[in-house]
């Protein structure tokens, strides 16, 4: 994904874990409200459980999620 001044927004997603956000980004509600991250680069929950979300807590340990970097083979 790229941006109007051409910087490089990175969407990773970790096996077993959350989705990183790198680069310039804007992270807003469904309604269209900015949601402050707080930093440059943040965790974005996967596995349903955090109590923190958009944002990762670190639950999908706890939980097992189970999830790879690569997608999903098509059917």
């Amino acid at each position: 994904m790229r941006r109007e001044d051409d910087e490089l927004v990175t969407v990773t997603p970790c096996e077993d874990g959350p989705l990183l956000i790198r680069g310039p980004f804007e992270l807003v509600t469904q309604d269209g409200e900015p949601i402050p991250p707080g930093r440059a680069t943040v965790a974005l929950c996967r596995c349903g459980r955090s109590s923190v979300k958009p944002f990762c807590d670190g639950s999908h340990k706890a939980t097992g999620f189970r999830a790879t970097s690569a997608p999903d083979p098509e059917s």
